[in-house]
């Protein structure tokens, strides 16, 4: 049986670096964003997950799809999928971990292995495009 974790995220590119965090406990960087909670539309989701992690604030009439990304969950069983629906956006305010997020970086394509599976593929993605040098 297979379990696909819905997630979103967030895809912040400035000068071929992507923003990144790491959560509190965790050995790997993960893209911004987290697990949509039940109702929530994937631009809400997105809003309250960076608001929550990054204490900015979202412009949800400038959030554009990246695309819809899926592989092995980082930590999880075999058989645990992420599915990470990726937006661009525009925000407000000064980008500063919450008490979740130990550390915020920026990344290249350099750092792929120190990423999740999924985001593995984000950057592909995203090298491929020119956004990640």
């Amino acid at each position: 049986m297979v379990t696909v974790i819905d997630k979103v995220a967030w895809i912040h590119t400035e000068n071929g670096k992507v923003l990144s965090t790491r959560s509190r406990g965790k050995d790997a960087y993960y893209l911004p964003g987290g697990k949509r909670e039940p109702g929530e539309s994937d631009l809400d989701t997105l809003v309250r997950e960076i608001r929550e992690e990054l204490t900015v604030a979202i412009a949800p009439a400038s959030a554009t799809p990246l695309g819809v990304f899926e592989a092995q969950a980082h930590g999880h069983p075999d058989g645990v999928l992420v599915r990470m629906t990726c937006y661009t956006a525009a925000y407000e305010g000064s980008l500063q971990p919450s008490s979740e997020i130990d550390e915020v970086v920026w990344l290249t394509y350099a750092d792929r292995q120190r990423i999740s599976p999924v985001d593995r593929l984000i950057f592909d993605h995203l090298h491929t495009a020119g956004l990640l040098a």
